[in-house]
C-alpha cells in the first residue's frame, strides 16, 4: 500500500512524489505512476500486472516488471 503521507502531484509525463520524511523527490513515468496508483492495498502484484496489461493493451501481463517496480517502491520507502 502506498504511504498516505506522501505529496503526490500529477504531471504530463507521470507523477512527482515528494517524501518529506526522507526529503527526497521521486519522478515516475506513466507506467510506474499507474502501478503506484494501484498500490491501494486492494490488489496484489498479479492483479496490478493484469491492470497494466489491460491499460497498455499488452499481449501478456508484465509480472516481472511490476514485481521489480514494487520492490523499487518498497526500497525507496514509498510503501507502507
Amino acid at each position: 500500500m502506498a504511504r498516505s503521507d506522501l505529496d503526490v502531484n500529477e504531471v504530463p509525463d507521470g507523477l512527482i512524489i515528494y517524501d518529506g520524511d526522507s526529503d527526497r523527490v521521486h519522478y515516475l513515468n506513466h507506467t510506474a505512476a499507474l502501478i503506484f496508483c494501484l498500490c491501494t492495498g486492494d490488489a496484489d502484484a498479479t492483479a496490478i500486472a493484469q491492470a497494466v496489461r489491460t491499460s497498455f493493451s499488452l499481449e501478456a501481463a508484465p509480472d516481472e516488471a511490476v514485481a521489480s517496480t514494487l520492490a523499487d517502491f518498497a526500497r525507496e520507502g514509498l510503501l507502507a
